[in-house]
């Protein structure tokens, strides 16, 4: 194995910890070990001069485009000044014609009109966390003190629509909420959340990745949540809004790769940067062990060419016998490597902790979203045999119209 090396000048994603662990909210299943609820002293941010070096050296690996993801712990706790200041570094380093995006999760309590104004003018794309209604929400998402932090979430997302400012919904399941899938989602829906992600509660500490975590919903609870969410997203063919879970279920029968790490056969090249610059391969993964550089002394291609990074990126296709086989292995290639069981040599010994809630989704949604795939496929190849042909069928070895990227004799040519 002599072509281990990782090279530069490939898409690479940024998730950068802002303010570390500091929040103003102390929710009772978050996965850092010390929030608690206290940011009011000491907020640190990162230093500008580690953002610049680190830009300009990312400018100059990820070709095209770059995409920074911004989190916590609370991120707007690093004020809008520290904002300013990343677009600013982005304008001042980013090649003409490059792509920047960026998106930020926050709880959405701290979202004022120039915080908002300032995500239009820049186009951040921002996740809000919300875990339903205002009793269930309240229920775990609360201050240092025990409030809910509802009304104060609900304030922050009407300045987002006041000011036009795209932003999806992050809900964990958890015990409070898992058996009302249906309560959730017509919530959602009456205000007017059109994108939503739904993630497990697990209890665990990113900062020790190698001890097994204790999850507080069991498989068969989490897989009904998701059959009873399907039954309400499917919408006898006509989906109503984009879940996340069932955008990346339905990719593969479109003949497309999803774009969620879970589903996908290999993890994502992301860098999760801590706010002092520490650099490690997964959020999950944020431990002495794991840690694969600093950003402040080395470059990028140092970092993907750590071996904590090559031995993170070889977990993910390291396959439990028993999903080898499994009839549903393409469409979550083994889930996450966080939730699986692991011997000291990185073996895998367990399948993932939820492995029967995917199976009972899979199963229970075959035959539906197997027909709207098929669907989604021959309307994106017609439509586009008309928009780029001028209605002419394509050749054997062509791009086929559908988009899937896969030649057309491998594709649709069988189809239509």
């Amino acid at each position: 194995m002599t072509d281990l090396k990782m090279h530069p000048r490939r898409p690479i994603g940024v998730m950068w910890k802002t303010v570390s662990e500091a929040c103003n909210l102390a929710c009772d299943y978050c996965y850092y070990s010390t929030c608690g609820g206290k940011p009011t002293s000491g907020i640190h941010r990162i230093d500008p001069a580690v953002l610049e070096k680190f830009m300009i050296d990312y400018f100059a690996t990820s070709p095209g485009m770059a995409s920074f993801v911004w989190q916590g712990g609370e991120p707007l706790l690093a004020g809008l000044n520290f904002f300013r200041k990343v677009v600013a570094l982005q304008r001042a380093h980013a090649p003409k014609g490059y792509i920047v995006s960026n998106s930020v999760q926050t709880n959405g309590t701290l979202i004022t009109d120039r915080w908002a104004q300032f995500f239009k003018e820049n186009r951040f794309l921002v996740g809000v966390s919300l875990d339903g209604p205002e009793a269930v929400h309240n229920a775990r998402r609360v201050d240092a003190i025990g409030r809910g932090s509802y009304r104060s979430v609900m304030r922050g997302i009407d300045r987002l629509r006041q000011h036009q400012v795209d932003f999806n919904i992050l809900s964990v399941v958890h015990k409070g909420n898992v058996g009302r899938a249906t309560e959730l989602l017509s919530f959602f829906e009456k205000e007017g959340f059109t994108y939503i992600q739904f993630i497990p509660c697990m209890d665990f500490r990113s900062q020790q990745p190698d001890k097994p975590g204790v999850y507080e919903i069991t498989p068969e609870e989490y897989g009904e949540f998701l059959c009873e969410a399907f039954d309400y997203w499917y919408n006898d063919g006509n989906p109503r809004f984009s879940i996340r879970f069932f955008d990346n279920m339905l990719l593969p029968y479109a003949n497309r790769e999803a774009e969620l790490c879970v589903n996908r056969a290999n993890c994502p090249d992301m860098l999760i940067l801590e706010q002092n610059g520490d650099a490690y391969p997964c959020d999950f993964y944020i431990s002495k062990d794991w840690k694969i550089g600093n950003a402040a002394t080395d470059s990028i291609e140092e970092m993907l060419n750590h071996p904590a990074y090559r031995r993170f990126h070889q977990m993910k296709p390291s396959l439990p016998e028993a999903c080898k086989t499994c009839q549903w292995l393409r469409l979550c290639h083994g889930g996450c490597p966080r939730n699986r069981g692991w011997d000291v040599s990185l073996t895998p010994v367990d399948r993932d902790y939820f492995c029967e809630s995917y199976k009972m989704i899979y199963a229970y949604a075959d035959e539906k979203i197997r027909a709207l795939g098929n669907r989604v496929r021959s309307q994106l190849f017609h439509q586009n045999v008309q928009l780029y042909l001028k209605g002419k069928a394509p050749r054997r070895n062509d791009p086929c119209p559908c988009g899937s990227g896969k030649k057309y004799k491998h594709c649709c040519m069988e189809r239509v």
